[in-house]
């Protein structure tokens, strides 16, 4: 049977409301937990930074980076998830003023826990922002915990940017990236040309030469690999020789010295975090720090071979 063109029209408005839904849902803030606390995250834009990041939650970038265990010195990258605290300056649990944030009912979990889990909330406040008639509640129904409070205006809790914010005028401005290659370049939006740096070398692989020897004296099995390496901006390593590395599968604070094997040169680089999830990592085994590679007199900017100890 042929479908009129009623058909098709009331079709298609369905499909604008159930588009319309699914970009709401997006939206949502949803709450999660650790050991440091509540918190939600963040989907790093284009050319957002700890500090326009910092001003959109109300919360200081000191706050966020040692709560994700990253290094304030280290750029975000594109697309990189963060936590973001919830702390009485930007979360509120007792007015509802702001942006809902919703917490996603468990399996056997009652009001009681709920409220136990999400700061103590009060369950009256509970009822009320969710309009409960009874405290029966199901797995996987959203219930407001609480309210945003900071600038940010409903962002994507999982995958969806927000505007951006220019740094505070009174913080330090972050290091503009620097163009390594004719690719960097098509990559960037306006990415400015940096001039050439050299990284001063101490003779002994950098800061954290001493923190590795103590490490492998302590540790019975020495690891060995060969990685395919990539490089990472960051203004740390070349006046104080502290290196840095993005690496999967290796402890945040663990030392690894590095080596190219083409002239033998090794620096000592601090892993900051894991690299998986991000699509500019892949094909990647370890991230160091450019002045790192300066030292190591690394050629191709790339994609490059290193050998990795700790």
């Amino acid at each position: 049977m042929p479908i009129s063109n009623t058909m098709k029209k009331s079709f298609f408005v369905l499909l604008i409301c159930i588009c319309a839904y699914a970009g709401r849902a997006q939206g949502e803030l949803v709450v999660r937990s650790n050991d440091k606390g509540l918190f939600i995250n963040h989907t790093v834009a284009a050319k957002e930074t700890f500090y326009s990041i910092g001003r959109m939650y109300n919360i200081s970038p000191k706050e966020i980076a040692p709560f994700n265990a990253i290094d304030m010195a280290v750029p975000l990258n594109i697309g990189q998830s963060i936590m973001i605290p919830l702390t009485s300056a930007n979360f509120s649990q007792t007015a509802p003023k702001g942006s809902p944030v919703y917490y996603v009912v468990g399996e056997k979990e009652g009001l009681y826990r709920i409220s136990v889990n999400n700061g103590k909330v009060l369950m009256a406040d509970l009822r009320k922002w969710n309009n409960l008639g009874t405290d029966n509640i199901s797995p996987g129904q959203k219930l407001i915990v609480g309210y945003l409070t900071a600038e940010a205006a409903a962002p994507s809790s999982d995958n969806t940017a927000t505007r951006i914010d220019p740094a505070p005028r009174e913080t330090p401005a972050q290091p503009s990236p620097v163009v390594t290659n004719k690719k960097d370049a098509e990559k960037g939006n306006s990415i400015p040309l940096a001039p050439k740096q050299t990284a001063v070398v101490d003779a002994k692989g950098g800061y954290f030469k001493g923190a590795y020897d103590q490490q492998t004296r302590s540790t019975a099995q020495k690891k060995e690999q060969t990685a395919t390496a990539g490089i990472f901006k960051t203004a740390s390593g070349w006046q104080d020789a502290k290196y840095y590395a993005l690496m999967d599968g290796v402890e945040p604070g663990t030392i690894v010295r590095v080596i190219n094997p083409s002239n033998s040169k090794a620096v000592y680089a601090k892993v900051l975090g894991a690299m998986s999830g991000i699509s500019q990592n892949k094909g990647l085994d370890v991230r160091i720090s450019n002045a790192a590679a300066n030292v190591l007199s690394v050629t191709d900017t790339e994609k490059f071979v290193v050998r990795v100890d700790y």
